[in-house]
């Protein structure tokens, strides 16, 4: 008997490689790599693959080219860092042709106010693309939310103590690939620091996915309207997650909960009802019963203000991969819940409630689910998301980023 233990927790520990995942190795269901990969699978961190050489991009090295960094002031820390003028764009990283994989962004500002966080764009072009296949928020890129910046750690962001930002979501290139920096705000930002770091002859197949990313605010959002994600797109790939910013609004709906609305994925030709449905906005992102303040690998809310119902949370579909054939949108249903806390300024307030539902009926507190000291019902608030994607092909035909105003108005 014990001989068949000892047999059974071998197998157990021996397969235990197996099942982890590095943040920054690409998908965690992808195979152990073989000699030649882009990517190293988590025991084979010693294997040398062939061909394939690494580069850093920085204000010290634009180019990446070798031997060709720290040179100024006779390298002894000459240039680390440089000022964006209003209006102004930099080139952060560009590889004219070749293939590649970006494997880790870094990034600090001297300002890191909520109009810097959302007025400062990071745009990345894959294989001489003419169209971002992201356009995005410096914040709202790097998984913080709202315009604020605070400490955390996930798979593929983190930013240690809150002022500063990684990335390590895998990013390749077939055909060379470009990273431009904007200062789309009137203020002079007078210092921003920066790496890039990747590699160059990596070798992508043809089911090798290119990375894309879309920034959304709706302040507010519409009524019985699903807020989306990804509005549809076409073509084959994979949903890598999102972060999310919520600004409840407490004027109108008091302390009432507001996140009972489901997620829903609507893959390959879904229509009126998705494939893909939560049960709920906290569940989405793996908690449940209101929502606190965490950061775990997958999900989190690490930003979560209690007093001014004000929150960002983050979903990453690492282990529950969805991927896509033909075409996906993904959305968020507004819908709250009303307590016995916020059920009294509710009915004082003598505000028109819709019931959650498809009779869109209204509130009646005298009578039906009015009576009751729990009930679902629709709302609207300041949604904004950014989203991460895979898609077979290296532009998307997705709505341009929302312009300045649309982006800061509120958020400070």
């Amino acid at each position: 008997m014990r001989k068949a233990i000892w047999r059974c927790l071998f197998v157990v520990v021996s397969a235990a490689p197996a099942m982890l995942c590095p943040a920054c190795a690409g998908p965690a269901d992808v195979s152990p790599a073989s000699p030649g990969s882009a990517f190293t699978a988590p025991d084979e961190v010693y294997r040398m693959p062939p061909g394939i050489e690494t580069r850093w991009a920085s204000v010290e090295n634009p180019t990446a080219a070798k031997g060709q960094g720290g040179q100024a002031k006779g390298g002894r820390k000459g240039n680390p860092h440089f000022p964006i003028a209003p209006g102004e764009t930099r080139v952060l990283a560009e590889e004219k042709s070749g293939t590649g994989t970006i494997r880790r962004i870094w990034a600090t500002t001297s300002d890191r106010t909520p109009l810097m966080l959302r007025g400062i764009r990071l745009d990345f072009y894959w294989d001489g693309a003419d169209k971002p296949a992201a356009s995005v928020p410096l914040g709202d890129f790097f998984c913080m939310g709202l315009g604020r910046a605070y400490a955390f750690e996930n798979e593929y962001f983190s930013s240690p103590e809150g002022r500063s930002f990684n990335c390590c979501i895998p990013m390749p290139f077939k055909k060379g690939m470009r990273i431009t920096v904007t200062n789309t705000t009137k203020v002079a930002l007078s210092l921003f620091f920066y790496d890039i770091d990747y590699t160059v002859g990596d070798p992508h197949g043809p089911d090798t996915l290119y990375f894309h990313a879309y920034f959304n605010r709706e302040n507010p959002t519409t009524l019985r309207k699903d807020y989306e994600f990804l509005p549809k797109i076409s073509g084959r790939g994979r949903f890598l997650g999102v972060n999310v910013g919520v600004i409840a609004d407490t004027g109108k709906y008091f302390n009432a909960w507001w996140g009972e609305g489901e997620a829903k994925f609507y893959v390959d030709g879904d229509t009126e009802f998705p494939t893909l449905c939560g049960t709920g906005t906290e569940d989405y992102i793996g908690t449940g019963w209101f929502l606190g303040q965490y950061a775990h690998r997958y999900q989190g809310c690490p930003y979560a203000d209690k007093e001014r119902f004000q929150f960002c949370f983050y979903r990453f579909h690492v282990k529950d991969p969805v991927y896509f054939r033909k075409d996906l949108r993904v959305t968020m249903q507004q819908i709250g819940c009303w307590t016995p806390d916020s059920k009294p300024q509710m009915v004082a307030s003598g505000k028109k409630y819709i019931l959650a539902g498809a009779e869109q009926a209204p509130v009646d507190w005298t009578q039906g689910d009015g009576k009751n000291d729990y009930g679902l019902f629709e709302r609207e608030d300041d949604w904004s998301s950014c989203c991460y994607f895979y898609l077979d092909r290296p532009e998307n035909d997705l709505p341009p980023l929302k312009t300045l105003d649309e982006r800061v108005k509120g958020l400070y």
